[in-house]
């Protein structure tokens, strides 16, 4: 396994990030005790967790996740200190967390508090915001159009930040968390975090996660640009486009279980036409190079530059072996020029 720093933390982490969110509904605390004692056996030693999981979101499975890594983690304490611990807050507009009220200090204390008890540790090691509470344009918001950035009042999202701030500094200082980052923001949103932190002698964001794959690479190159030059770490969020780019939503299928069976809160948004014809694509040159469509698009998404660790998700132990091996793959130059040419033909499928 290979590590990279995590931004400006001083920490390093997996280049492997074990992502958690299908635990407390596709998968048991028994599937979730096999998936990190696999993972940490292979080298991997960053978690990635939220409040909000297990998904899809509800008032039933809202903190399920950080119950099943607490339960994992009171009979593993010993463990505690190996593992790069992070959850999230949720935004705003889930009514079942603090009345989909906006993220502001009191909010950010209180969910602190909250997950801690779930996960039954007195810290988290990388605290992050789980999307802003402006609009931004992710989950298919990033066409023209779908947005009207100027009626966001600036000075008004500015204040809020620089509350958030202040609440994340509270939980520094009391030793609660180790590190803040941000999810699903953009260019801007990194760049307000960081001066207001400056100018205020406030925590310092040290990682964005934002999903990028083979068939949503809208971060490269402006945001990853920035991430490189301002030491953020850059951590892809399904880098398998919600399991699109492995190939078993061609054609219509839906195995049975699978994530894009049950509701999403933002529709199937990943399965347009385009989509399939990349896809389809993918998945011949994958066999074609003797690997798997997964290992092809994650060993892809490891070799970008700027990347820090990707976020992956597994259902099945198969699936988390696999995975994980896409990570010792190397792609051949050969492998990579027919990888720019299906990605020029389909920038961004959807």
């Amino acid at each position: 396994m290979q590590y990279s720093p995590l931004g400006s933390s001083g920490v390093d982490v997996s280049r492997v990030c074990l992502g958690s969110m299908t635990w407390g509904k596709q998968n048991t605390q028994q599937d979730a005790d096999e998936q990190i004692a696999y993972a940490l056996a292979q080298g991997v030693n960053f978690i990635d967790t939220a409040e909000m999981y297990a998904v899809p979101p509800s008032p039933e499975t809202y903190g399920k996740t950080e119950q099943i890594i607490g339960n994992w983690l009171s009979r593993n304490a010993q463990k505690r200190g190996d593992i790069v611990l992070a959850s999230k807050i949720a935004g705003n507009g889930l009514s079942w967390v603090r009345d989909g009220g906006d993220i502001t200090r009191s909010a950010v204390i209180e969910a602190v508090d909250n997950s801690l008890k779930r996960l039954q540790t007195d810290y988290i090691d990388l605290y992050q915001l789980h999307w802003p509470n402006r609009s931004t344009p992710h989950f298919g918001r990033q066409w023209p159009g779908k947005l009207t950035f100027s009626d966001v009042d600036t000075e008004q999202q500015q204040a809020g930040m620089l509350d958030i701030l202040e609440g994340l500094d509270e939980c520094v200082k009391a030793g609660k968390i180790k590190y803040c980052g941000l999810s699903d923001d953009t260019p801007w949103g990194i760049s307000q975090f960081l001066n207001l932190a400056k100018a205020h002698n406030l925590p310092r964001m040290v990682s964005i996660q934002n999903e990028f794959s083979l068939a949503h690479a809208k971060d490269w190159p402006y945001l990853i640009e920035q991430c490189i030059h301002e030491d953020i770490a850059y951590l892809p969020w399904s880098p398998l486009a919600a399991g699109l780019l492995t190939g078993k939503y061609l054609n219509g299928a839906r195995p049975a279980g699978s994530r894009w069976t049950f509701m999403q809160r933002n529709g199937i948004f990943r399965d347009t036409p385009n989509a399939q014809k990349a896809t389809q694509r993918y998945v011949e040159l994958a066999h074609a190079s003797g690997i798997t469509p997964a290992q092809l698009a994650l060993a892809w998404c490891n070799q970008v530059d700027g990347v820090t660790s990707s976020i992956i998700g597994a259902t099945s132990m198969a699936q988390l072996k696999e995975d994980i091996d896409a990570f010792s793959i190397t792609l051949s130059d050969n492998t990579l020029t027919e990888i720019g040419t299906i990605f020029k033909d389909y920038p961004q499928p959807y």
